[in-house]
């Protein structure tokens, strides 16, 4: 099946995926908030098929807000969002999608030695659910 997104469909996985990095940066920010983007990022630009072209760059020019309330805000609706644009079009690309953003927050998340924080195991918690709302 073929899949077309708009330049808006784009900007939505992007929001998402790169997002849902940023709001484990910021929940891994009492231990290395840049060691927990660098990894969740490093998983992203690794995706492969549709979504690892969508994702191979951040989104440009989007305001997250100053809080994590307000990233989480825009962030966790466009993870369902996304979710839900690509099960319309394609569930194998629906699938690599959340795998992706799975494996990067996984990645994220075990920065830390040994077991994430519980402020790092909730956000993952939070994004997975998100993901899952679809």
């Amino acid at each position: 099946m073929s899949v077309t997104l708009t330049d808006q469909d784009k900007l939505t996985l992007r929001i998402a995926a790169w997002g849902a990095v940023s709001l484990m940066s910021a929940a891994g920010a009492a231990g290395s908030a840049h060691k927990v983007a660098t990894h969740g990022s490093i998983a992203l630009t690794s995706a492969t098929g549709l979504v690892g072209h969508v994702l191979t760059k951040a989104p440009k020019g989007v305001k997250y807000g100053k809080t994590v309330a307000e990233l989480a805000d825009q962030v966790l609706p466009a993870l369902t969002a996304a979710m839900t644009l690509l099960k319309q079009q394609d569930q194998a690309e629906a699938d690599n999608f959340r795998s992706t953003v799975i494996v990067a927050i996984e990645a994220a998340a075990r920065t830390h030695q040994g077991e994430p924080s519980p402020t790092l195991a909730e956000m993952a918690r939070k994004i997975t659910e998100a993901l899952d709302a679809a």
